[in-house]
């Protein structure tokens, strides 16, 4: 006859989550998969119901009631923290020598595999429970995939997005960018400035040295503006030597002015390229929103064109207020040909 021994070792082969009792009810083994349940706490030479709370069938209240339920389906819960849920089926052993119980975690085996840190060396090898460890493996394998994915074709928007608003010369804004400031500024009420800046002399270094200083020139003074302003205004290259600045809440004329000129001089500092030196300058022209009753963004950049205009007219190096007496002196015969 097979001795308890031998019994156990069998059963910790091909049912690693048992429970052999002895007819008392004490607990004389148990399989290696429920040593991660039972942490600290030493099971084996303890009562079966000081471990497991038998809740169903509710008849059962000794271990004589216990052992009559052979074949039955039973549904057990940890006494100790987390309370796993357990289901189990008893088989008496032979000559009243106590009892075998086989355990399973059922519908709780996801829970129980987080709590304890199971892998499918925990379970027997014909258990289905394998199949659904590998299925919630290769869940979280295909969800964390897709994250990836989604966390890339993220970042490819964005980059797309931001390509499609930047000037790639400079890295400032472009003329879509500043469309949608202005558009959003507008929509919300909020109070801005629109400054229109066009450099000075930018043909003379193109045509006396090339494309590729005119570029250099562009990307310093692109670095030029972004340091004059805060980080808050918006610096947008919308042509060739032209740039507009969005100063958001910032209304007084006076600072305007200071920001204005303090462009203007550092834009006439000289720019090294190469042996070279580049000179140039800037001009001009800045509206208030609160110009116009409903503030237009057409409108508006219509008025900080004509008044950069009449600094031009003026002398260049100058910074103007938009006027409406500004318009009629912008249609006048050659009032562009500075």
């Amino acid at each position: 006859m097979m001795s308890f021994d031998d019994l156990a070792g069998l059963a910790n082969k091909i049912c690693p989550m048992h429970v052999i009792i002895g007819p008392d009810g004490t607990i004389y083994s148990h399989g290696p998969t429920l040593n991660k349940l039972r942490g600290a706490q030493e099971w084996t030479g303890q009562p079966f119901f000081d471990i497991f709370d038998l809740q169903r069938p509710r008849w059962v209240k000794t271990v004589g009631d216990l052992m009559e339920t052979a074949g039955s389906k039973l549904h057990f819960q940890l006494r100790q923290e987390p309370h796993t849920r357990m289901k189990g089926v008893l088989v008496p052993l032979p000559d009243g020598q106590g009892a075998f119980v086989n355990l399973s975690f059922g519908i709780s085996v996801l829970d129980a595999v987080r709590d304890f840190n199971l892998t499918s060396q925990d379970f027997s090898p014909t258990d289905l429970t394998i199949e659904m460890l590998y299925l919630v493996e290769a869940k979280s394998a295909a969800m964390e995939a897709s994250r990836q994915l989604n966390l890339r074709l993220q970042g490819a928007k964005i980059a797309a997005e931001e390509q499609a608003f930047t000037d790639t010369l400079t890295g400032l804004k472009n003329r879509r960018a500043m469309d949608h400031v202005l558009n959003r500024l507008i929509n919300g009420g909020r109070d801005f400035a629109l400054m229109h800046i066009d450099l000075d002399f930018f043909k003379q270094v193109n045509d006396r040295l090339g494309h590729a200083a005119g570029d250099a020139v562009l990307q310093q003074v692109a670095a030029i503006m972004v340091d004059c302003t805060r980080k808050a205004d918006t610096v947008a290259r919308v042509g060739g030597d032209e740039f507009v600045v969005i100063i958001e809440g910032l209304m007084d004329p006076n600072r305007l002015n200071d920001l204005a000129y303090r462009l203007i001089a550092r834009l006439e500092e000289p720019i090294q390229f190469g042996a070279e030196e580049c000179r140039i300058s800037a001009s001009a022209g800045t509206v208030l929103s609160t110009s116009m009753a409903e503030p237009d963004a057409a409108q508006l950049l219509h008025q900080a064109d004509v008044a950069l205009y009449a600094a031009k007219r003026a002398g260049r190096a100058q910074h103007m207020f938009y006027t409406p007496q500004m318009e009629a002196e912008a249609l006048a015969p050659d009032s562009k040909s500075a």
